[in-house]
Parts: C-alpha cells; sequence; structure tokens
C-alpha cells in the first residue's frame, strides 16, 4: 500500500472544514505521502490543492465515467461509473483514512475502512463510532498517519 493516506469529507463543505483539509493535505506531502479521496469538491478538492501546492501526488477515485469530472487538483482520477459504490475502494486504497467532517457518503467509508482493520482518525465528526479515533487539528492528523506507518520515518 506504499505511503497512500486517505482523506475522506463532504463535497460540500465548510470554509472552515476547506481550510483543515488544505492544512492536511499540505501537511501529507510535506510528510512524503500521497493522498487519495473521492476525487471531487469541498474537502477532497481542498485536500488535493493543499497537497499540490506542497509538490504531492493527488489521486481521485470518481464516481462516473468521466475523469475531467474530478476536481482540478487531481494528478490522476480515475473514472469507476460505480456512484457512492466506489467508497469501498476509496476507504481500501491505504493504510490510514483521516475523515474531515462529512455526511453518509464519509460514514460508508469510515464503516468500509474499519470492517477491513483500516486505521481511521476524524476531525470534526464521527467521533462517537468505536475505532475511529477524534483527533483535533491536521497536525494531530498527520502523528496518527504517522503512527499508522509505523512512526515518523516509515
Amino acid at each position: 500500500m506504499g505511503r497512500l493516506v486517505i482523506v475522506i469529507g463532504t463535497a460540500v463543505a465548510s470554509e472552515e472544514e476547506r481550510k483543515t483539509a488544505f492544512r492536511l493535505g499540505h501537511l501529507l506531502a510535506e510528510n512524503g505521502f500521497d493522498l487519495l479521496c473521492g476525487g471531487m469538491g469541498g474537502v477532497m478538492e481542498a485536500a488535493c490543492e493543499g497537497a499540490k501546492k506542497a509538490g504531492g501526488l493527488t489521486i481521485g477515485i470518481l464516481p462516473g465515467s468521466d475523469s475531467s469530472s474530478g476536481n482540478r487538483w487531481l494528478d490522476v482520477a480515475v473514472p469507476t461509473g460505480m456512484g457512492s459504490m466506489r467508497n469501498r475502494i476509496v476507504a481500501l486504497a491505504g493504510r490510514a483514512v483521516v475523515a474531515i467532517g462529512g455526511r453518509y457518503g464519509t460514514l460508508s467509508e469510515i464503516a468500509f475502512a474499519l470492517d477491513a482493520g483500516r486505521r481511521v482518525c476524524s476531525i470534526g465528526g464521527w467521533k462517537s463510532i468505536r475505532g475511529v479515533h477524534p483527533v483535533s487539528s491536521p497536525e494531530e492528523a498527520i502523528d496518527f498517519v504517522k503512527s499508522s506507518y509505523g512512526g515518523e520515518n516509515a
């Protein structure tokens, strides 16, 4: 699985969620992690923008069949034609998952990730789910991600 981190969250994000996602994406790239997400707007787009501006690689697993439907910060856009069924692919692609806010699509990705034994942390939502580690900032999320990959130098 390499050093691929999954970022999940709502496509219709608040300004605070977008700022948090941007900072998270930036920190992921600065720490040598690649970012995979659902490839659309909101949290996903902001995280990709942050990662790209820090020189990182971004991958989007898109719900539709058109690769150009993803956000403009994607390096790799993978159209699936699967709609929300692609959430399982997103959730299983890496060792660590970071959720920022989100609605029921995010909840489904959390459930798929936990069911498959992936480590999940959350900023701003879904913290009461058993197995989800609450964190309060992108910096805490990076510490969680690093621990998921065996420590800071993993």
